[in-house]
């Protein structure tokens, strides 16, 4: 995992480069993958980035069962029987399996990171002029958990009485759009995690997308829980679990997400989970202008946009309502 200097570095970025102007595309597209890498999901999801806010990604499937019977010495159709003409090329063709197109939408929402940092505090500090890269390293790496908290978490219908909600009401992220649109076990009859949980997930979910790219995002809580009912059910029946179904149950690996809730667990390949972003970054700093001076201050700040967009909904389960 790369340090907090490197992710600066890597993307070409200093405290003294910091100016008032747009990072050009490449610095940008290095910069948001250089801060998804200090996080354990956003490295494994789907990234796109975008010169437009609005705007739709391609969407190309092929669908099953598409092999037909060769009928010798003729361009057959699907039942076997003569060509026929074909409106769209205007020619006379037969059995053509073909492509599905769609698109996803998305819609970026801009969000901002500002601080400051007082001359005092950088004359006074044991760090000295070297505090300013330490705090501006630090909220870089916070944006990225930031950035991957909301992702999961975020939902447009959250409380104002909550304490997070001008966080959560940011953007829908994608737990709440897979409850909305994407297959729901309800685990709040259970007392207990037990492998039902597990394996009824993988029932709602089409078995088409069971093909060894699923995983299981938990929080770490959640695994060590998963862990200790294993270890209990042991003691208590005298039984021996493989080791492989600590971390993988049901044959499905886990990744540890700190930013998952506890009571919830999702089931999708990562590949599915996508977070789109567009080159309008801006990563600003000034010592100058009335307020700056007035106060002795230095501001800094991070401008971006996302969308956090799943591709496939019927590709995504969700366990819910774990004791």
């Amino acid at each position: 995992m790369p340090t907090n200097e490197q992710i600066l570095k890597a993307a070409g970025i200093t405290t003294d480069d910091i100016t008032y102007g747009l990072l050009n595309p490449e610095q940008a597209r290095t910069f948001i993958k250089q801060t998804f890498e200090a996080t354990p999901l956003s490295p494994l999801v789907r990234h796109e980035m975008r010169r437009a806010k609005t705007g739709e990604i391609d969407k190309i499937g092929i669908a099953s069962r598409i092999l037909r019977k060769k009928t010798e010495n003729i361009d057959a159709q699907a039942d076997g029987s003569a060509p026929v003409l074909d409106e769209e090329t205007g020619q006379i063709t037969g059995y053509r399996a073909k492509p599905n197109y769609s698109q996803i939408t998305y819609a970026t929402t801009a969000v901002r990171l500002p601080w400051e940092i007082t001359e005092e505090t950088l004359r006074e500090n044991i760090e000295g002029e070297g505090l300013e890269a330490t705090i501006t390293n630090l909220m870089t790496t916070q944006l990225g958990i930031d950035l991957e908290d909301i992702y999961l978490n975020g939902d447009t219908d959250t409380d104002s009485t909550d304490d997070d909600y001008y966080f959560l009401y940011i953007n829908d992220g994608w737990l709440k759009q897979v409850e909305n649109d994407g297959h729901v076990y309800d685990a709040s009859a259970l007392t207990d995690m037990n492998l039902d949980m597990f394996y009824g997930a993988l029932q709602a979910m089409p078995n088409k997308y069971n093909n060894g790219k699923l995983r299981w995002l938990m929080s770490p809580h959640r695994a060590q829980q998963w862990e200790l009912f294993l270890l209990n059910q042991g003691l208590n029946s005298g039984a021996h679990f493989p080791d492989s179904l600590y971390k993988s149950p049901a044959s499905i690996p886990t990744i540890q997400v700190p930013r998952m809730p506890d009571d919830k667990i999702l089931l999708t390949d990562p590949q599915n989970l996508i977070v789109v972003n567009t080159y309008d970054m801006k990563i600003r700093k000034t010592t100058e202008g009335k307020e700056a001076i007035m106060a002795d201050k230095r501001f800094y700040v991070v401008h971006l946009d996302f969308d956090a967009i799943i591709e496939e909904t019927d590709a995504t389960a969700i366990i819910t309502g774990i004791a």
